[in-house]
Order: C-alpha cells, then structure tokens, then sequence
C-alpha cells in the first residue's frame, strides 16, 4: 500500500521551485540567481593544468584538495545541482580608487576589503535561503559555501548563467560589472538549470596589461606567485625583493584588473552597511595603519578580512609601500618607529624601504652635484 501511495504521489514540481529559489533571494539581497549542473570537465583539466605547473604559490591546500574542487557530488555526495549567487559590493569610488592609488603615501585596500568580511554575511544569507526553501518543500540534502570549501565557485556561477570568466579570471556580468561576492548552495534536487554565460572580453587585454606584476601570464592565466593579492594576503614570510617596488601602495589586495575593465562602466553599485569602510580605510595613510600596535589591530578588524592576514603580515605589506612612498618625514619616522622590531620578518621588510629612501637620496644627491657642475 505505501509502495502504491508512493507511485501514485505527484511529481515536485521543480519549475516552480525555481521561481521560489529566485524569489527568496533576491528578498535576500542578492543581486544575481542561478542553478547548475555538476559536469565541470573542461574546467577540471584548466585546474589540473594549473595545479601542475605549481602556479598556485604557496597555497598547499590547493593542490591537497586536487580536483575535488571541480566535482561537486564527491565533495558532498548526493549533489545534482548548484544554487549560485552574487552579491554586489562595489561603490562609486573608481577615481576615488585610482586618486588613492597615485598618492604614495596614502594606503590602498581592495574594495572588497574596506567594511565587514563578506563571508559571514553571505552564508547566514544562504541558510536563511535553504531553510525557507525547505520549510515550504520538505527537507531536500544542502550544504552552504562560501569561499570556505574546495569549490570552483566561479565555472559554477558561469555555468549558472551570472556572467562569465574574464581574462583576468574573474567573473563577469555583462548587466553588472565584476564587483560583486559569490556563494553557493550544493543541493539533491535535480532542478531545471540555466544557460552558460557566453564571453564577452573579446579582444581587449586592458587587465593583463596593467597588472602591476604582469601576474596574468595569458588570458585565464594568473600566476599567484606573482598575484599582489596574494602576495599581501596569503603568502607568509619575505616577499621577494623584485616584486616589491611593483607592489606600490597596495596593502591588502589589488583591484587594478577590475577597475580598468571596460565592464565595470555597467557595475550596480550598492550602499549594503555592512561593506561601508571602516576605521577610514579608504582614505588612510600608510604612517597612520602601521602605527597600530597588535591590540589595535585586533580591535579595528573585528569582523573584518583583513584579519586573516595577521598583524605582521600587515605591518610586512606596509612596510613595503612605505619603502616606494615618497621620502616625506613622516613616512621615515614610521618607518624608523620600527627599525628595531622584535618580529624578524617585519623587521627585514622595514630595513629594505630604509634602504631604498637612502639609494634614492644618494642618487638625488649625486644628480644635484651633476646639475651643478
């Protein structure tokens, strides 16, 4: 009688699952909704290909979790589709962006990193997603990510319809730029899915030419060794002395790629509260942040990003934009504040910015006995 009952039960119906998905996120303020398959076979050789020729630096746990990230049903078996989506973050500020970066003395940290870290945020949004969805469907098998599980986030959202993969491996959204989060929801339902996004870059290579590392090797491939966000976020220890006069300003992150893009003219700006900048970050010099002490900077990145980075991490990536800073006083009398510290890292990334205001007044010196003459 059950087995009849069971044969006899209508069919979900998924196009209208569909629409509650849709609905239910954008109530949530996301900008952007799509669903996916699992097939991500094209992409799995791009990942192996890149995992093999060690481009991914010191990241270990890139090359732990192999191709796990472009198979969705091993990581969580039972998955059949993907729920991806995007939320916005950017601002009106690219020339405010671009001032910042031209002014050596002030500090630049990419946008994304400015207010709250996104993470949290973005996946108790997602839950909320699936636990009204499941409160209206019956319970169905999920599991939340963001950025927090060997997931390759940006083939799904492509696949998912929310805009495509540019040169710079970012994605993009024709309608909105590239300034905007991803998330995503494994699940076992097998809902209808969307189109693939189509490219868009077509010949324009304005974001391989400004790297400031020349880190995009080739259209889709980012060497992270050479990445500025990597190096001031995830690499720890010495960065290597030739990339740093490359580095400029940038103390956490880089946005050059995404602020040259032509796309981004399209970008749907967002005034979410909660990514607003914090402790003036937007518009603070490098003097002001490397004077926080350990305390301070535990206190003023409370919910932030850049906490992961760590304080002598931060004071490192510092440190450095204060060695291509202009040789105005304030800048050498933080960077003689530190010249003594206890942290052998930070102390060696502070000797060489001392080092390169010393070569640059010697060289300044020798060209005004050369004009005199």
């Amino acid at each position: 009688m059950d087995a009849l009952d069971s044969s006899l039960a209508p069919a979900p119906d998924l196009a209208g699952i569909v629409h509650r998905v849709r609905t239910h996120a954008w109530a949530m303020g996301f900008q952007r909704c799509g669903i996916s398959g699992v097939e991500l076979g094209e992409d799995e050789s791009h990942l192996a290909d890149w995992l093999g020729r060690g481009l991914y630096g010191s990241m270990e746990w890139m090359a732990r979790h192999g191709l796990t990230r472009a198979r969705p049903a091993e990581l969580i078996p039972g998955t059949v589709r993907v729920i991806s989506v995007g939320l916005d973050y950017g601002r009106r500020d690219d020339t405010e962006a671009w001032q910042t970066l031209d002014d050596g003395e002030r500090a630049y940290v990419a946008r994304y990193a400015l207010g709250r870290d996104y993470h949290k945020l973005m996946r108790g949004r997602l839950q909320k997603l699936a636990d009204r969805l499941a409160a209206e469907v019956g319970p169905f098998g999920h599991r939340v990510f963001v950025d927090s599980a060997p997931v390759l986030e940006r083939a799904l959202a492509r696949n998912a319809g929310l805009g495509w993969i540019g040169k710079h491996t970012c994605l993009i959204d024709r309608d909105g730029g590239s300034w905007f989060f991803l998330g995503e929801i494994y699940i076992d339902m097998p809902l209808p899915v969307d189109q693939p996004a189509t490219a868009h870059c077509g010949t324009c290579t304005r974001c391989i030419d400004i790297c400031p590392t020349a880190a995009i090797l080739a259209p889709h491939r980012l060497d992270a060794r050479r990445c500025i966000s990597y190096l001031t976020i995830e690499h720890e220890g010495s960065i290597d002395v030739a990339l740093r006069p490359l580095i400029g300003n940038r103390i956490f992150g880089c946005d050059d790629c995404q602020l040259v893009c032509p796309w981004n003219k399209f970008a749907k700006r967002t005034d979410e509260p909660d990514f607003r900048a914090r402790n003036r970050l937007d518009t603070a010099t490098l003097s002001d942040l490397f004077a926080w002490t350990a305390e301070e900077f535990l206190a003023r990145t409370e919910g932030s990003a850049i906490r992961r980075s760590g304080h002598a991490r931060w004071l490192r990536n510092i440190a450095i934009a204060l060695g291509n800073a202009p040789s105005t006083p304030s800048v050498l009398a933080a960077l003689q504040s530190r010249q003594h510290t206890e942290d052998a890292m930070v102390r060696e990334h502070v000797e060489w910015a001392m080092s390169q205001h010393a070569a640059r007044n010697t060289s300044g010196r020798a060209n005004r006995t050369v004009n005199v003459r």
